[in-house]
Parts: C-alpha cells; sequence; structure tokens
C-alpha cells in the first residue's frame, strides 16, 4: 500500500525546499545552495528530535544538495584553449525540477478552485419522458413553450405603450384556478379564442395568473395551442373529444 508522506504541511521534499527558497528571498534561478542545504539540513534535524520519521526521498534530496554544494566549492579548471565553452552549473537540474515542480502546484491550485466553484452547480441527468405515458393517447402539439413566451413578451410590449402595469398589491388575489374556470366558460362559448383576447385587464397579476392557467390547460389535455405559421396568431382551442 503507497502511504502518501507529510512533513507538516509539506507534500515532498521539492514542496518544502521551494518553501524554504521562498522564505529565504532567494532567487529561484541563483539558489544559495550552501544556505539552503543548511537550513533544509536543519529542518529535518527538528523533525528527527520530535520523534517523526523522516521518509527516504527526503534523505535523497539532502543528499543531492549535499553533493551540489560539494561541486560548488571545488575549484573549476582553468583551460585557455576553451574560454567560451559553456560550463554546465551544478544547480542546473535541481532549478529545472523546482520550476517543474512550481507550475504543477499551482495549476493544482487553479483546479482545486475550478473544483470548489463546480461544486456550486448541480444537474440533472436527463429522464426519459415515456415512462411517464401510457402509450395511448398521442396528441400533436403545433407549438413549442418558446413560442408562447414570445407571444406573451411582444404582447406586453405593444400593451406598455398605451398602458402601465398596475404593480399595486391589492386583497383580492387572482388565482390560477379562478382563471382556469374562466377559460373554460369561454372555450364553452366560443370553441376557440385567440390568446391574446385571454387578457383583458392588464395588470401584473391577471397576466401571470391566466398564463399559468393557459399552460396548466394545455397540460392536462383541456385545450390545444395552434400556431400556423411563425409570429402569426396563436390560436387556443378546445379539444374534440374524440382526440
Amino acid at each position: 500500500m503507497n502511504v502518501e508522506f507529510k512533513i507538516n504541511d509539506f507534500e515532498g521534499p521539492l514542496d518544502l525546499l521551494l518553501h524554504l527558497i521562498k522564505e529565504s528571498k532567494m532567487d529561484i534561478m541563483n539558489i544559495e545552495i550552501e544556505s539552503i542545504t543548511e537550513q533544509y539540513m536543519n529542518y529535518l534535524d527538528s523533525q528527527e528530535k520530535m520523534n517523526l520519521e523522516i521518509a527516504s526521498e527526503y534523505l535523497v534530496l539532502a543528499s543531492e544538495l549535499i553533493e551540489i554544494k560539494s561541486k560548488m566549492l571545488l575549484p573549476r579548471e582553468q583551460n585557455n584553449d576553451s574560454v567560451d565553452e559553456y560550463e554546465e552549473d551544478p544547480r542546473e537540474e535541481l532549478v529545472k525540477r523546482l520550476l517543474e515542480y512550481q507550475t504543477y502546484k499551482e495549476i493544482t491550485k487553479v483546479l482545486h478552485e475550478k473544483e470548489a466553484e463546480r461544486s456550486n452547480y448541480y444537474t440533472k441527468s436527463p429522464e426519459n419522458y415515456s415512462n411517464y405515458s401510457d402509450g395511448e393517447v398521442e396528441i400533436k402539439v403545433d407549438y413549442e413553450i418558446d413560442d408562447l413566451i414570445n407571444a406573451l413578451k411582444s404582447y406586453l410590449a405593444r400593451k406598455k405603450d398605451n398602458k402601465p402595469l398596475n404593480t399595486k398589491v391589492t386583497v383580492n388575489e387572482i388565482s390560477v384556478s379562478s382563471r382556469r374556470h374562466d377559460i373554460r366558460n369561454i372555450l364553452k362559448e366560443k370553441k376557440k379564442i385567440n390568446f391574446f383576447e385571454l387578457f383583458p385587464i392588464v395588470s401584473k397579476e391577471y397576466i401571470v395568473a391566466t398564463f399559468l392557467a393557459v399552460l396548466e390547460m394545455a397540460k392536462s389535455k383541456e385545450l390545444i395551442i395552434k400556431q400556423e405559421e411563425n409570429f402569426g396568431e396563436i390560436i387556443c382551442e378546445v379539444i374534440p373529444k374524440n382526440e
């Protein structure tokens, strides 16, 4: 079983080393290897005194730091024939690993933020609506809900210039059930009616109650809503009994 080892809040030796470099305000491209090695070893010693097991990977990096330190202390060979020849910095490989780790750490932070942000959204898998049908009745609908909503918006826009909406709160509220009752009576007499004729009163409560009543009646198959063409008249009609 793989167990992730942590010393305090550090995920690994590179995390600890990066922290020490930042705390010392060093340039990661020009690490003061002698100072940072001393800080790293002192930190590991302090953990050992607290009887904490030091993971082998921390000790491996400690040996690498000591090796780099020793290479930095060795005198460089002078060769007049190759003055311009590039000489590899012993810290180069360590700096490369630190930069890569720093990049991954920053990306991980962004991903955690995105994960936390995504947790605020809830989604629902699509359902098979055939489960809610007995398969015996099929009604052809000649409209979509967006068409009805757009028609209502168009109607309200035309009425707005003629008469402002009454937003005063009244004691006698208009219920959806009462509007359904009224619409039933209208359709019993006329059989079909223009959708906009169902709004003789221009008030917010009346319009909302009527609109919801029409939707509920269409859902319960008490009426059918037809529109012959785009932007054409919307007609509410009683569904024939044989349908």
